[in-house]
């Protein structure tokens, strides 16, 4: 390491053991730390709050309550948490505001974090040492993008001081399997490993669902809905006449791909090649031919478009979900870029996850992984170059970074969850540019997103729907920077469960653009600060909101953590 990069590192304070340090509770006083109680044989855990589902949101959630002294059980499906910064490998896509007043400051800080472990442990060149807005992707779909498990590693290290102090268990490769109800309320929920098939009962006065479909709203007997409210119920104009609960958006199972140019990684052809070689995906009557092209529907018209795809080029394909550029380190580290792959070519369009027995879910990863080898053998052998040939070769799948058996992403991508049934449902009229002009009369330079008076955070991004499993095309649209108002956090009957990422309050149209990774850490973060809220005033979510004067002082709460309420409106624009 040269003199000047150790001197930068120590004056940013980046050589010492951490990269976060506990913080005290801000907000409403102190709570005396105690360790998780469980029983010798550690079949039951009891604790202040119990959050299953490790993703983006719980974790936030967790954080967001071990600042206020609460103990906190913490289940996660996987070996990673972190849900779509990790496990699902997703970089975030963000707002354009996201670097100074477009997010929770929490989450700038995990962002910062990011940052810094890239500065202190990669052979950065030189001259990004001191850059402030440092992407080590230099991918064009988020200003930080990043590996997933450089994102694991900054959000162990803000969680691993409340571990240490015994106030936070996190219990991985977890999922529930039963919820113990007492009238309105949970009581407890019983969780299985999926390596041992152990199970444990965890009791606490609150919990949250975290999970990545809302698991503990079908388990638990909570009101929610799937796939897409009708017109007929909503008013919206992009939802279809009549509701479709089967109409859910298609996941994608994420991968990663590293080009080392001159190198040749083809394999054997997979089993199932020429089945999704000429797959058609005809139940969208838009889409202009098969699914491995570079030609697909453009998500704003749905007339087709190419895009070029080449390992060296910063505007196609490749770039978009870049998450290292190997021309930012010291030459010769990496032998070339690596890219998160998840694109429109491998969407899994044969069936959904949600509310369907285990051996379907089963049966729609398997062939979920089976079309990802079979779109890499493309890419290697048939993707047309712009030189004129076809294939690239030196593509290499890097399932070393996951460890899985397929080599796959330990979770699949989940853009759509079961929804809660709300005390306020957010709709296109609150967010969508076109239908807030038409409701409020206003032009689109004067138009703004409804005003929630009980705001809990903030977010931004297009309504962005991806292709359904029941033949609807991309549904892409304009919005407006938004609210979340705390009535889509509360179920319209369950007085001790809420939810901290997808499943709340929000219909098929607006999920498009609350699911994104700082919305879904913001719904999080103010989800484990609520239930902190609660217990030290000794109320339930319910009358949180239906008090002003409650709502008005929790709203202080969140103020004081950093996260804001409301956009600055003279400085933000529709998206």
């Amino acid at each position: 390491m040269s003199q000047s990069r150790k001197e930068f590192l120590k004056s940013a304070g980046l050589l010492s053991t951490g990269v976060f340090t506990a913080m005290k509770s801000p907000g409403f006083g102190f709570f005396e730390r105690e360790s998780i109680v469980a029983s010798k044989s550690q079949s039951e855990m009891r604790a202040d709050l119990i959050i299953i589902g490790g993703g983006t949101g719980g974790c936030a959630a967790a954080l967001s309550a071990l600042r206020f002294g609460l103990k906190v059980v913490m289940t996660e499906p996987t070996d990673w948490i972190g849900g779509q910064l990790t496990s699902q490998a997703v970089p975030p896509d963000e707002n354009p505001w996201v670097e100074t007043f477009g997010a929770s400051g929490s989450y700038q800080l995990f962002r910062t974090g990011v940052r810094n472990f890239y500065r202190r442990n990669y052979p950065l060149r030189e001259d990004l040492l001191d850059e402030p807005y440092l992407n080590p992707g230099n991918g064009w779909v988020s200003r930080i993008s990043h590996e997933p498990q450089v994102a694991l590693s900054v959000l162990e290290s803000m969680l691993m001081p409340y571990i240490s102090s015994g106030s936070l268990r996190i219990l991985r490769q977890c999922v529930p399997v039963a919820v113990h109800t007492t009238g309105d309320h949970f009581s407890a929920i019983d969780v299985r490993h999926s390596r041992t098939s152990q199970t444990s009962t965890l009791r606490a006065p609150w919990f949250i669902d975290a999970t990545e479909m809302g698991d503990l709203l079908k388990l638990g007997g909570v009101e929610y809905v799937t796939g897409a409210e009708g017109r007929d119920q909503t008013g919206e104009p992009h939802a279809p006449e009549t509701a479709d609960p089967e109409n859910v958006q298609a996941f994608n199972l994420c991968f990663i791909l590293e080009y080392q140019p001159g190198e040749n990684f083809i394999g054997d052809e997979p089993d199932n090649y020429d089945f999704w070689r000429n797959y058609v995906p005809d139940i969208y009557p838009e889409w202009p031919g098969p699914l491995f092209s570079l030609t697909y529907s453009n998500p704003i018209t749905l007339e087709p478009r190419t895009l070029p795809f080449d390992p060296a080029d910063q505007d196609g394909w490749w770039a978009y979900r870049q998450i290292l550029d190997h021309n930012n380190f010291e030459s010769g580290f990496y032998k070339g870029p690596i890219a998160c792959i998840n694109w429109p070519q491998h969407a899994y369009l044969e069936g959904k996850l949600i509310d369907e027995p285990e051996e379907v879910i089963s049966h729609h990863l398997e062939q979920a992984a089976e079309l990802n080898r079979s779109l890499i053998y493309w890419l290697q052998t048939e993707a047309p170059r712009p030189d004129g040939g076809e294939g690239w070769p030196g593509l290499k799948l890097r399932g070393d970074i996951f460890n899985t058996k397929n080599g796959m992403a330990k979770h699949a991508y989940i853009r759509e969850s079961r929804r809660i049934k709300a005390k306020f449902t957010v709709l296109e009229q609150h967010v969508g540019t076109e239908a807030r002009m038409r409701e409020t009369g206003l032009g689109e330079d004067d138009v703004r997103a409804a005003i929630f008076e009980d705001s809990v955070g903030i977010g931004a991004y297009r309504i962005d729907l991806h292709p359904s499993t029941r033949g609807n095309n991309y549904i892409d649209i304009s919005s407006l920077p938004f609210q979340i108002p705390l009535g889509a956090l509360i179920p319209q009957r369950v007085r001790n469960l809420i939810p901290a990422c997808k499943n709340i309050g929000t219909t098929h149209i607006t999920n498009g653009c609350y699911r994104l990774h700082p919305v879904e850490w913001n719904i999080g973060e103010s989800a484990g600060a609520l239930l902190a809220f609660c217990k030290e005033r000794g109320v339930e979510p319910h009358q949180v909101h239906e008090s002003q004067a409650l709502t008005a002082e929790f709203q202080r709460v969140l103020t004081n953590i950093g996260v804001r309420l409301e956009w600055p409106q003279d400085q933000v624009h529709s998206l």
